[in-house]
């Protein structure tokens, strides 16, 4: 009998995790559901699901691997109905949350009925969101984290492995509360953070205009994952409350420091600020997917001419090789422009910039 696998969410990452496991698995039958209707639609004739489910609990009876590729509420809401219901004996459910500890927890509720719960979360995304945005490589070397407890077999770990080999995705084990800590620090924070910058321009840029557009080039990149789904970040932060209260307050303290020794015009602790913050970011690993969306940007230097940047665009596309997203950084009569070009990886970006190359375009990585 051909094993099944029941995704439940249809989006960026949901998608992407069928093509992968169609890939490496084309015995297997991918069953979808999700709430939007278009979603599954689009699931159905872009084949990245066998068939749709409009009862996903029907189709959870029969289901050997179940994806919850959800919001975590959601996920939180799906297992406690499956709770009532009674699946396969060692079927393995996982999930694709941005945090662990709740769902784990519900999770395990689940192993007095022979269920296998282990919590997962693909370190990947994409500036584009939707089942139309998914792609088989959008996990190709990076983190996949993966929350089994003490009492859960190995062989479910590595059996829940072998599904998801397709995503050719870096496997690390971490214990639930280490994992919101860690990712609360490298990448929730930081959202954080950047809202709360854009949240503080804009108050500003409401008195002066001028603001919002000087704000349109460097300030806009360092930001850019204020643009991330509302909805799902308020899932995030009233999951990891604890760890990000806590952060937040060694937050504050850093930041009562800085007030305080620019009020003394301490120019040495000034100056170790910011060399100790230089030195630590340098050592961090370059060209690695991490917590947050790698900035796959290369710039390109077009003079002003007509059909510039449908050139640019063609030669990439003579090598299929896909733009993300195109932005005009500068384009004056007479001078250099500068095309901002995002990839999907880095892989995809060092080709392009090999091949703009070959056609006597200067490029570079740093605006």
């Amino acid at each position: 009998m051909r094993k099944q696998v029941l995704l439940i969410g249809l989006g960026l990452i949901g998608g992407s995790l069928a093509l992968s496991i169609k890939k490496e698995h084309p015995e297997c039958d991918i069953v979808g559901f999700d709430v939007d209707k278009e979603a599954v639609k689009l699931a159905l004739s872009l084949q990245f699901i066998d068939r749709a489910v409009e009862d996903y609990r029907k189709a959870a009876l029969e289901a050997d691997l179940i994806i919850l590729a959800t919001p975590v509420q959601s996920a939180l809401s799906i297992l406690d109905e499956c709770k009532t219901l009674v699946l396969k004996n060692n079927c393995i459910i996982t999930d694709v949350g941005s945090t662990k500890a709740s769902i784990v927890k519900k999770g395990n509720e689940l192993g007095k009925n022979g269920v296998i719960f282990i919590g997962g979360h693909p370190m990947a995304g994409s500036h584009k969101t939707g089942i139309t945005a998914a792609n088989e490589r959008l996990f190709e070397n990076a983190f996949y984290i993966i929350t089994p407890t003490k009492d859960i077999p190995t062989s479910k770990v590595i059996q829940l492995q072998n599904w998801l080999r397709g995503t050719s995705a870096k496997f690390i084990e971490l214990d639930p509360q280490e994992h919101d800590r860690f990712t609360g620090m490298v990448s929730h924070l930081p959202h954080i953070i950047a809202s709360s910058l854009v949240r503080q321009t804009g108050e500003l840029g409401k008195e002066y205009p001028v603001v919002t557009q000087l704000a349109a080039g460097g300030f806009r990149d360092i930001t850019r994952i204020a643009s991330a789904s509302p909805a799902m970040w308020r899932d995030i932060l009233l999951e990891n409350k604890e760890i990000l209260l806590e952060m937040l307050n060694s937050w504050s303290k850093e930041m009562d420091y800085v007030t305080q020794i620019i009020e003394h015009e301490d120019e040495e602790a000034i100056y170790s600020f910011f060399s100790g913050a230089k030195s630590l970011r340098d050592q961090l690993p370059i060209g690695k997917k991490g917590a947050l969306m790698p900035f796959n940007d290369l710039y390109v230097d077009v003079p002003d001419h007509p059909g510039v940047i449908s050139d640019v665009t063609g030669i990439l596309a003579e090598e299929k090789i896909s733009i993300t997203n195109i932005r005009i950084i500068e384009a004056r009569e007479d001078i250099m422009g500068v095309l901002q070009l995002s990839f999907r990886s880095n892989e995809d970006l060092l080709l392009a910039k090999q091949v703009l190359k070959e056609h006597m375009y200067e490029t570079y990585e740093t605006p």
